[in-house]
């Protein structure tokens, strides 16, 4: 169904538009979908494609399993082969301009639970390089930091008589964070070892390496997901995991989400609000191991 003019369009995207060979069998898979289903329903003309049609495609998708973001791709393939349709006068009207995917389900992030958290942080030894890697843990997890923002941290930004840090966050917004005592303590004897690492006085940097240069974001990467396997994690911890834990313990604690939002420098609430499901998910696993009544019998077939 249609194979010449989707044929005459896939060239197009080859010729005129030069797109990639992978872009094209896209958009080859997507558009058969659509001659799939034509055919399907006798749909032999495309100026008889109107948008209950592309509305009626997208539910079928949708029920056989197309997520929002392959839905979203296929729609702009359709958007595309109509506007093509047009200019060759095969077709008056794009029916799948007005269509809009439905949306992905959001994907909690993973966190570690309180013990979890403790049993990863608590990095052992006394050497210069574990003592790095167990304030970096502990002040990420201590303040909800974000990778970039603990990287960035120069010396003028810890104040550790006053326990708090200054952290420049995304869009160059400046917050103050309180550090928590264990984080303190790591800090203190990380500062006073740091020099073990130091090669150049004017350095800044809080966290630097065995070098002497400011720790990069691929470094923290990989040493956390050594420390993974060196604590005894059963899955890699990358620094958001820690993030995300802080908040989550933050807010079962608190369950003040204004308080969560200001500390992890959301500048919308909406993007915090994902940790109240995961507060929820947190209760119902408490109540249900907690509750005489609260475990549900599967109904036993009659």
């Amino acid at each position: 169904m249609y194979q010449p003019e989707l044929t005459a369009f896939i060239e197009f995207l080859r010729s005129e538009k030069q797109l990639s060979i992978h872009t094209q069998t896209n958009y080859q898979r997507d558009l058969q979908k659509f001659a799939d289903y034509c055919q399907k329903f006798s749909l032999n003309d495309l100026a008889e494609i109107r948008s209950q049609h592309i509305r009626q495609m997208v539910a079928q998708l949708h029920r056989q399993g197309l997520g929002g973001k392959s839905l979203s791709r296929w729609l702009s393939a359709m958007r595309s082969f109509f506007e093509f349709a047009i200019r060759n006068g095969w077709a008056k009207i794009n029916p799948a301009d007005a269509i809009q995917a439905p949306k992905s389900e959001k994907k909690l992030p993973k966190t570690l639970d309180v013990d979890q958290t403790a049993q990863f942080v608590s990095v052992q030894g006394d050497s210069a390089l574990a003592l790095r890697d167990r304030a970096l843990l502990e002040l990420i997890y201590s303040s909800g930091l974000r990778l970039a923002e603990v990287v960035g941290l120069n010396l003028v930004d810890i104040d550790l008589r006053d326990a708090m840090v200054t952290v420049l966050g995304k869009g160059s917004k400046q917050r103050m964070l309180p550090i928590g005592a264990h984080a303190i303590t790591a800090l203190k004897e990380w500062l006073g070892q740091r020099k073990n690492f130091l090669k150049d006085e004017t350095e800044q940097a809080v966290f630097i390496t065995q070098r002497g240069t400011r720790i990069a974001h691929r470094a923290v990467q990989a040493r956390m997901q050594q420390l993974s396997i060196k604590q005894g994690m059963d899955t890699p911890v990358h620094p958001h995991m820690l993030r995300h834990s802080f908040a989550s313990h933050m807010l079962e604690s608190s369950g003040d989400l204004r308080l969560v939002q200001e500390m992890l420098g959301h500048a919308n609430i909406s993007t915090t609000q994902i940790y109240t499901h995961l507060d929820f998910q947190h209760l119902a696993k408490v109540y249900d191991s907690a509750h005489p009544r609260a475990q549900r019998k599967k109904t036993s077939e009659k």
